[in-house]
């Protein structure tokens, strides 16, 4: 016996659980503006799996992920990036604004990589997740975690700052 799950109606396994499959959203190019939303997360989503593919800024902010329940969430955020190899060997940082896509905060940074959130309980999330630099040979490793004050329903990838531009690349989300 074989099942077909598309991700656009659940199924109910044996435990009473309902199963939605992997959702794809629709991949975004990040080659303009200051911030990348995704909304209209479903209520149900357990896992978020955020995705990089060449993506590059015009300035030195280091990018991040907030998450947010009705609006961004931009503080209270517990956690921290490091990198290795490369220019930025054993660099770790605190972050409380977002989670840190790595610590490389370099114009000339090519982010490649994904970093998943998982909902620990309730409006508790938690992040980690690999990142690589293609213009130098260097890794960064994000984990931290988030309490929102309500249920989960946009991820926004931005920069420290606010206002450094996106401008290389393509961003996208899976959603479980």
């Amino acid at each position: 016996m074989s099942v077909i799950i598309d991700g656009s109606a659940g199924v109910t396994t044996n435990s009473g659980a309902v199963f939605n499959g992997i959702a794809s959203g629709t991949a975004v190019a990040s080659t303009s503006g200051t911030s990348i939303d995704f909304t209209g997360i479903p209520s149900w989503v357990k896992r978020i799996t955020v995705m990089f593919n060449g993506v590059s800024t015009n300035g030195t902010s280091t990018p991040l992920i907030q998450l947010g329940a009705g609006s961004v969430t931009t503080s209270g955020y517990l956690g921290a990036a490091t990198a290795y190899g490369g220019v930025s060997v054993g660099s770790a940082v605190n972050f409380t604004t977002g989670f840190a896509i790595g610590s490389f905060n370099s114009a000339a940074n090519i982010r490649h990589g994904a970093l998943i959130l998982n909902n620990i309980s309730g409006n508790i999330w938690s992040c980690n997740g690999t990142i690589a630099i293609s213009d130098s040979a260097a890794v960064g490793s994000s984990a931290g975690t988030i309490s929102l004050a309500g249920i989960l329903d946009r991820v926004r990838i931005t920069t420290v700052n606010g206002t450094d531009t996106f401008d290389a690349g393509t961003i996208n989300i899976l959603f479980e």
